[in-house]
């Protein structure tokens, strides 16, 4: 990377990385190329494979594109993609394990993860042992000389627990592990986990990056490191995702910045507004004084998402039913990130092994959209009525 694209603003990246309108005739958007065969000019080229593009499924100038903008963006050294964000979690995992590896994985993970860990990963011999996400250096007691990598989300996507990254990865790298971070939630706006001592980092960019609901995508960003086993394991699978996803990948990086200063300001006002109700027993935004991991989001990140959560006070089934079925802006659906407000109710009890759930009652799982904060505010008000009114 040049020293000018080294100390620009996020902001100016957003809009330029990854672009290079000479090459595509002036366009600005890197075109969509949807294909497989790739032609050489001569035999000898093809038995040189000279070229910067030989398959489809290898690459093409929009997947180069994205990967260019997402490695400055993240500041690694190289990114690859995935049809999903699930994809992406189980490619960088298979990249550094064998069968007789151990692993450790934070207790608050990603659900798909763990069933991938307990699954697939223990058919293969390789066994997880889940962690609690606030044990910060203490993880170094769970280390063995088996343990090949952590895997670590923070914050945890439904609890939103904080983890001490970089007292987790002096650990691991103290034990010749990697550090595996899904970082989802921060994006590479908010949290920059290879200056924390990350080596391998994930996102669903389904979520944030995408940003729109209207595309599956995965991605890997490397250190310089841990680039060739990750690299091998990507080919080795076959992954590539499909074109227009990529493109609308692109296409909604660009407003990356805006899209999450929204997110970021009306989620911390529905939060505090949230806090002032009665029917609310407590919240869980990691940006708010109140929260436990609160510290260490102020010491190592730069601003927080739309994701919190919130934990009701005792209500019935069919209580909780009458509030969240007549809701008209909240959607219930799985995913986050997009521009529409959702709302999920979870319970975590069931698949928690180093740490113990409790909660005062049901709760629920909280997506701040693009919406005006006050019809917000209003569709959840007529929800809690609906609440109170079949209690």
């Amino acid at each position: 990377m040049s020293k000018t694209k080294k100390h620009r603003k996020p902001a100016t990246r957003l809009s330029h990385a990854g672009r290079d309108p000479g090459r595509f005739h002036g366009f600005v958007n890197t075109p969509i190329y949807r294909g497989s065969t790739v032609l050489y000019p001569t035999f000898d080229s093809l038995l040189a494979n000279d070229q910067e593009y030989s398959y489809g499924r290898l690459g093409t100038p929009t997947v180069s594109a994205l990967q260019e903008a997402l490695a400055e963006l993240e500041g690694g050294h190289a990114t690859l993609l995935a049809p999903s964000g699930l994809t992406a979690i189980t490619t960088a995992i298979l990249s550094f394990v064998a069968s007789g590896d151990h692993i450790l994985v934070s207790d608050s993970v990603y659900r798909p993860t763990r069933r991938f860990c307990d699954t697939v990963l223990k058919r293969l011999g390789v066994t997880t042992t889940y962690y609690d996400p606030v044990i910060g250096s203490g993880i170094a007691d769970l280390m063995s000389e088996r343990t090949k990598l952590v895997f670590a989300e923070s914050p945890g996507s439904q609890t939103f627990e904080v983890q001490d990254i970089p007292a987790i990865a002096a650990a691991a790298h103290g034990a010749g592990a990697e550090v595996i971070l899904d970082n989802t939630w921060a994006t590479p706006l908010f949290f920059k986990p290879f200056d924390h001592g990350v080596d391998v980092v994930v996102h669903a960019a389904t979520k944030y990056i995408v940003g729109h609901a209207d595309a599956m995508l995965g991605v890997i960003t490397m250190s310089e490191a841990s680039t060739a086993p990750v690299a091998k394991t990507h080919d080795i699978l076959g992954l590539c995702p499909g074109p227009e996803d990529v493109y609308l990948a692109l296409r909604g990086l660009r407003t990356l910045g805006v899209r999450l200063r929204r997110h970021q300001e009306t989620a911390l006002a529905l939060a505090e507004w949230l806090s002032q109700r009665p029917e609310v027993a407590r919240v869980i935004h990691p940006a708010r004084p109140d929260h436990p991991g609160h510290a260490l989001w102020q010491r190592d990140f730069t601003g927080s998402s739309g994701l919190f959560a919130i934990v009701l006070n005792p209500a019935s089934h069919e209580a909780l039913a009458a509030m969240l079925d007549g809701l008209e802006l909240f959607g219930m659906g799985y995913s986050w990130g997009g521009y529409e407000s959702l709302i999920l109710p979870f319970d975590p009890s069931g698949y928690r092994s180093a740490t113990v759930w409790e909660a005062e009652g049901p709760a629920l799982r909280i997506h701040a959209g693009l919406e005006d904060i006050e019809d917000l505010k209003a569709d959840l008000a007529a929800g809690f009525e609906r609440l109170a009114g079949a209690s």
